[in-house]
C-alpha cells in the first residue's frame, strides 16, 4: 500500500472481535518500530513489552477504568494484546521518541490490515501501580510511556476526505 493512502485512511480502531493478529502480523509491526528514527540514535532507550495474557491485559483495562472514575469503562476496549513502550529517558525527546515508535507500528497496522488504537491514558494510570508495573516484568530503570493495542476487527479502513476542522492554524515565515 502506498504511504499517503497509509496515512489517509489510518483511524483509532475501538472495536476488536478478540482474536488475536497472526505471529506473521506481529513480525511486520514490530519491524516497523525497529525503524523508527530514535533520537541521537538511542536505541538502547527503548523498552517494547508485548502482552497478550488476558488476566493481565483485564487488570491494566480495570486499574485505568478506575483512574479515569469510571470502573466501568474499558480502555483497552477489548484488544487482545497491548505493546507497551518503555523509555529510560524522561525529555521531550524520549516522549517523541515513543510517539515515533508507536506511530510506526500504528501505520504498519493499518498496512497490516489490523486493528489498532493509540494508548496513553491507560499507561499515565499504570505508572502510578508499582504492583501492577512489577507483573510486566520491565527492565530496571525503564518506564511504561505508551503504547498500542492490537487485534482483529470488523472495521474497515477507508479512504476519507479531511475536513477542514482537522487542519491546524499556521504561519509561514519567508
Amino acid at each position: 500500500m502506498e504511504l499517503q493512502k497509509v496515512l489517509n485512511i489510518r483511524k483509532s480502531i475501538r472495536s476488536y472481535t478478540g482474536e488475536g493478529i497472526t505471529d506473521a502480523q506481529l513480525e511486520r509491526i514490530l519491524t516497523a518500530a525497529y525503524e523508527a528514527p530514535i533520537g541521537m540514535k538511542r536505541y538502547d532507550s527503548i523498552h517494547l513489552t508485548v502482552i497478550t495474557n488476558p488476566a493481565l491485559l483485564r487488570e491494566i483495562d480495570a486499574n485505568a477504568a478506575a483512574a479515569s472514575g469510571d470502573p466501568s469503562r474499558h480502555p483497552l476496549y477489548g484488544a487482545p494484546m497491548m505493546i507497551l513502550v518503555s523509555s529510560s529517558q524522561t525529555s521531550n525527546v524520549a516522549s517523541a521518541n515513543v510517539g515515533i515508535v508507536i506511530q510506526n507500528m500504528s501505520l504498519a497496522a493499518v498496512e497490516e490490515g489490523v486493528g489498532h488504537c493509540d494508548i496513553y491514558g491507560a499507561i499515565r494510570a499504570l505508572v502510578k501501580n508499582e504492583e501492577l508495573v512489577a507483573k510486566l516484568h520491565i527492565p530496571e530503570g525503564f518506564v511504561p510511556t505508551g503504547s498500542i493495542i492490537l487485534g482483529q476487527t470488523n472495521e474497515v479502513y477507508a479512504e476519507r476526505e479531511i475536513p477542514e476542522s482537522h487542519k491546524y492554524s499556521m504561519n509561514i515565515l519567508k
